[in-house]
């Protein structure tokens, strides 16, 4: 496990930064915040792309940078891949040959990956006689991916790489972004201002606003602060459970999904057995009962306690429950009284398979297909 540490202080005219990361980077660590909050500023410190005085940057037992010490090791040897909004591909050059240039660029270092690997991974097969300029925006993208893959690097580094593209190419590139993780086994430092693709990608978050790192965690557990969901609710408070794919049922439409607290029923998604997956439950989504019920249409009925209650706006109360994960319901404060809801009550939470936020999961097979029971 790739572990990585940055402090990073820088002073613009009209911004400042003052950020500090200390976590394992494993599978996709996203760096998240709206646009302006320092990003990609702090991703291109932690390359070495721009330089500040008075930085410190590990990862592992390898330093980067230690002004304090007078090192700073350029960027160029610093065992990392680069992957930017724009492509940045040799325009002269086939695509077989723009991949090739990452292998060239990894010199001495094991090398990690084989090239007929990776180009299985990211469907490269059938493009590489081709040139750039003949390519899609996603067919563009997947080849750069490929080429900084090839760097064998210790840390992938992502800046907004899906920024430039449209709907359906994005829904192109993030299946295989996820099995560089998930195949390969790349650790990738992902910033994004999509929510969307955070929630499809991560396993672990750390949000940054005005320059300042404010929470880094498990995705799950950053999620269920309801104290930052100014930052992370912004598709409607809810919370994240990690899962992994059990099965799938096509003839209901279906996915089992394992996790924590037991098993998850949601809409059949495009993603092989044992692919582990961020499942969105807004919390608007939940309802409670005291007790399991009985002939109900509603697929997923999961018990827990109540860890929490916290008022909301108006007649709103929000309830934070433990069912192996956190997970928020949204209700009426009259609903708290009549259920007499108090920490450590035991509670079923009721979510409705159609009702799980499919922004979060692998692409459906069947969006519009209705299930036999919802």
């Amino acid at each position: 496990m790739t572990r990585l540490l940055a402090r990073c202080r820088a002073r613009f005219p009209d911004f400042s930064l003052d950020a500090e990361l200390d976590l394992p980077v494993e599978g996709v660590t996203a760096l998240f915040g709206p646009s302006g909050s320092g990003k990609s500023t702090f991703l291109r410190l932690i390359a070495g792309l721009d330089r500040v005085a008075g930085n410190r940057i590990t990862v592992e037992e390898e330093i980067w940078q230690d002004d304090a010490r007078g090192i700073f090791i350029a960027p160029h040897r610093r065992a990392i891949g680069f992957v930017f909004q724009e492509t940045h591909l040799f325009p002269h050059l086939s695509v077989a040959a723009n991949i090739a240039y990452g292998l060239k660029r990894s010199g001495r270092r094991r090398q990690e990956f084989s090239l007929d690997q990776v180009v299985g991974i990211l469907d490269l097969g059938g493009l590489l006689a081709r040139a750039p300029g003949t390519l899609s925006g996603g067919e563009r993208q997947r080849v750069a991916i490929a080429r900084a893959v090839l760097t064998s690097p210790r840390l992938l580094l992502m800046d907004e790489p899906l920024a430039s593209l449209d709907a359906d190419r994005k829904a192109e590139i993030l299946p295989f972004i996820e099995r560089l993780g998930h195949d390969l086994g790349v650790p990738i430092l992902y910033v994004s201002h999509a929510i969307e693709e955070v929630l499809r990608l991560a396993s672990t978050l750390a949000l940054i606003d005005k320059g300042r790192i404010i929470a880094t965690g498990p995705i799950e557990e950053v999620t269920s602060r309801l104290d930052l969901h100014p930052y992370t609710g912004r598709l409607d408070a809810g919370a994240v459970l990690r899962a992994t794919v059990r099965a799938h049922d096509p003839a209901r439409g279906i996915t089992r999904l394992a996790f924590k607290g037991g098993e998850l029923i949601v809409p059949e998604i495009d993603a092989p057995p044992g692919s582990a997956i961020n499942v969105r439950i807004r919390s608007r989504d939940v309802a409670l009962s005291l007790e399991a019920p009985l002939r109900t249409s509603i697929l997923n009925i999961l018990p827990g306690k109540v860890v929490q209650i916290a008022d909301g706006d108006g007649p709103q109360a929000h309830v934070l429950l433990d069912i192996g994960s956190p997970l928020w319901a949204r209700i009426t404060k009259l609903s708290v009284r009549e259920l007499a809801l108090a920490s450590g009550v035991p509670i079923y939470a009721l979510i409705k398979a159609v009702a799980v936020d499919r922004r979060s999961l692998g692409r459906p097979t069947a969006m519009d297909t209705a299930l036999d029971r919802t």
